[in-house]
């Protein structure tokens, strides 16, 4: 019953994480907004979005593939959760410290907006905040989840996990794609490009300081959990 609740409270967090980046601006909405006013067509917008949504959920996927393949380390789960927790910390540290925004990302063209939301959510860490979450899922699920032994079982739980990435993923894209929306379409039809020139709202330092509570959150979790 606890573990149900553990990981209905993780799934729920990675709707969360995706509602949270969605609103970010750094994730990208106001270019499906200055793309519809642009073109002068509301479907332009959609068609933004769309392509914001693929390259994060590439960016994610890119991230979060590696750790479900980490099968041979099964025995060190632990210790795996913890030090993802740990490079998530020091991801959300160096962002405190350096507030520059990256140059690579200037020199994207407004139009290539999936290599653009690729770059922008790998710089930002995007992907690096749902493995904590990712982990836990897993652990908690893996648990007197394979009835298979030895090379089987390894196989079992990779596929799994691999399927598992895929849904986390996807549904953080999903949730960040319905806020981006959401708060595009507002922008667009009562306010205009003058509303974020003017209104401008700086994350950053939110954003840092979610990367460290949620590495901490993967920490203790990964710690406690097991004890």
């Amino acid at each position: 019953m606890i573990e149900t609740m553990s990981v209905t409270a993780l799934w729920w967090a990675v709707i969360l994480s995706g509602l949270y980046h969605g609103i970010n601006p750094g994730m990208g909405w106001p270019l499906a907004v200055s793309a519809a006013l642009f073109e002068r067509k509301k479907s332009a917008m959609l068609k933004a979005l769309a392509m914001l949504a693929v390259g994060h959920f590439i960016a994610m996927i890119v991230i979060l593939l590696p750790f479900s393949m980490m099968v041979f380390l099964i025995e060190r789960e632990t210790e795996v959760r913890i030090g993802a927790g740990a490079v998530v910390i020091a991801m959300g540290i160096y962002l405190l410290i350096n507030r520059k925004h990256p140059k690579i990302l200037a020199r994207v063209h407004p139009t290539k907006l999936v290599l653009w939301s690729f770059l922008a959510a790998t710089a930002h860490g995007a992907g690096l905040m749902l493995v904590p979450i990712y982990l836990g899922i897993c652990g908690l699920l893996d648990t007197g989840g394979v009835a298979q032994t030895g090379h089987a079982a390894a196989q079992e739980l990779m596929s799994n996990d691999i399927l598992v990435a895929f849904k986390v993923a996807a549904i953080h894209t999903a949730s960040m794609t319905l806020a981006g929306a959401f708060i595009a379409a507002f922008v667009y039809f009562w306010f205009g490009l003058k509303f974020i020139s003017k209104s401008w709202f700086n994350l950053d330092i939110a954003w840092a300081i979610s990367l460290i509570l949620v590495g901490a959150f993967g920490i203790y979790s990964a710690y406690f959990g097991r004890h």
